[in-house]
């Protein structure tokens, strides 16, 4: 098992898998990473049994053959270790921007979790090596196009592996980038922290590649973040129930579990519920509305953001099992049979991300569907059109909505799966492919999208509550959770006025989305949400 502490952040690594909250603390907050002994002599043990096969007259892939198309080519023993450099550099042929910092980190730890489980066979070294570079901050340059999700993602793991052997491109701690052209080498980065390139060995190659460790990790980071964007989407819907004077009754408990036993669904109704709890204009409306049905978007939340919240729980699930598997081609069995395999298919984890792609789109179009529903004074229940302090003068919040329904288009094209085509490569031996490397790549940016949607969200549903209270001279005024979400929210931008330049409100209330604050505000009124 592995072992994580947070004083400082120490993340362990032994022979078995790691939890999420491990990957994203070396991916994200520069957690140190270290070896447990027994599984350094474990990888050690496992590796004299590969140095055995070497020395073996028997043919083994990837251990005395060539790699896929060109696996039928015994090689011999004086022409392997410009094998393995052969392979690293030659299936370091990714193209475009690099890749984010967190996503390469990510890559690397998860390798280095494979490498500790003694199934790859590499030596010791090759895996302190790699947990060295991790701790020192430096970071391989990995570029946006190059794995197909098969085979591992070839081309991202090839770049991290090529600076392990002292090459290719790499950014120190200080963000210098190193390698590359005009750069110092990468080997003057490495001997800068004290670190010695690796010359690799029978088989190091191929288990330094032969992982779905970039779409894995990618996927561990887009739950973590929808998780947190649920909570905040159940709050902003709420809000605008609050200020299209929507019903809460819709989101009783005994309407979700009871009758539709979906616990995501549940869930969202219950935060919703609770924001809504102790509003003066919920309160207000309760008796005399002429209203029979709120709008799908208000209604249905709960059964939307909900749905959305069971749709990651089984990404979870997979991405748990993908975390508990030891990837490698060949490799190496308790019994000491090093067998060829096809577990590095992207294809598990390919599904799941598009499926969050299809999920998070739909969540960032219902929202934007509220949205506009607040600025339009045929259905907003009295309020001046767009919100907008003199609407004719001013333009209030259109052009936000503009942006927001920008976002949402987006989010739709990047619903599109990933995983449903397949380029054959490698004449035609790889000729089915997972494309899991780029589900993950677009689900990055929806997620981000989504973020964007939720806060323009927030200061519309902020600004229509605002104009409630106003209208009413001050006896509609939202309820204790409402109250501190749109507290936080004043701290840093205005309430309704005279136009003014918009898209750095909208940016601080990005922000306020991305750092837990509107959340935590919430929460302080209300107590904890789900």
């Amino acid at each position: 098992m592995t072992a994580i502490t947070h004083e400082p952040l120490t993340v362990t690594l032994g022979s078995s898998g790691v939890t999420p909250e491990e990957v994203v603390a070396v991916a994200r907050h520069n957690a140190t990473v270290t070896i447990a002994r027994d599984a350094l002599d474990n990888v050690a043990k496992v590796r004299a049994h590969i140095d055995g096969l070497a020395n073996s007259e028997t043919p083994a892939y990837g251990i005395s053959t060539g790699f896929g198309a060109l696996a039928s080519r015994h090689i011999p023993g004086e022409l392997r270790t410009q094998l393995q450099k052969s392979l690293i550099r030659s299936h370091a042929a990714g193209m475009g921007p690099a890749v984010e910092r967190e996503v390469v980190r990510a890559i690397m730890f998860l390798r280095a979790k494979t490498l500790a489980s003694g199934r790859t066979g590499v030596r010791p070294v090759v895996l302190q090596t790699m947990v060295d570079v991790l701790n020192a901050g430096i970071t391989p340059v990995v570029r946006e196009f190059g794995s197909l999700g098969c085979s591992g993602d070839l081309a991202p793991l090839s770049h991290c592996a090529l600076v392990l052997m002292g090459e290719g491109e790499a950014t120190g701690p200080d963000g210098v980038t190193y390698g590359g052209r005009g750069e110092q080498p990468v080997a003057v980065l490495l001997a800068e922290h004290g670190i010695e390139p690796v010359t690799l060995a029978e088989k190091e190659g191929l288990a330094l590649v032969n992982g779905t460790e970039g779409m894995l990790g990618m996927l561990l980071m887009a739950i973590a973040d929808i998780r947190k964007l649920l909570t905040t989407a159940d709050i902003t819907a709420a809000m605008s129930v609050e200020a299209l004077l929507g019903t809460d009754q819709v989101f009783l408990p005994e309407l979700h579990a009871a009758l539709r036993p979906h616990p995501g669904q549940a869930a969202s109704a219950d935060n919703m519920l609770r924001v809504l709890s102790d509003s003066p204009i919920v309160a207000s409306h309760r008796i005399g509305d002429s209203k029979v049905q709120d709008a799908y978007s208000l209604r249905c939340a709960p059964q939307v953001a909900g749905a959305v919240r069971d749709t990651v729980d089984y990404a979870a699930l997979v991405a748990s099992r993908e975390l508990a598997a030891a990837i490698d081609n060949p490799v190496v069995l308790p019994d000491g049979r090093v067998s060829s395999n096809g577990n590095f298919h992207g294809a598990p984890v390919a599904y799941v991300l598009d499926f969050l792609a299809i999920a998070v789109a739909d969540l960032s179009s219902i929202a934007e569907r509220r949205t506009d529903r607040m600025l339009d004074p045929a259905r907003s229940h009295g309020l001046p059109a767009f919100l907008a302090e003199d609407p004719g003068v001013d333009s209030g919040l259109m052009i936000a909505q503009y942006t927001q329904a920008g976002l949402v288009s987006d989010n739709k094209r990047l619903a599109v799966p990933a995983s449903v085509d397949s380029i054959p490569s490698s004449a035609m031996q790889e000729d089915h492919v997972s494309m899991g490397w780029h589900a993950a790549r677009k689900l990055r940016k929806a997620v981000e999208n989504l973020r964007r949607v939720l806060a323009i969200e927030l200061v519309t549903s902020a600004r229509a509550i605002d104009f409630r209270t106003r209208l009413s001279r001050g006896e509609l005024l939202p309820g204790p959770a409402g109250k501190a979400v749109i507290g936080v929210l004043r701290e840093h931008v205005e309430g309704p006025g005279a136009d003014r330049f918009l898209s750095p409100e909208l940016e601080v209330a990005d922000r306020l989305v991305a750092s837990g604050d509107v959340v935590a505000a919430a929460e302080s009124a209300v107590g904890i949400l789900a």
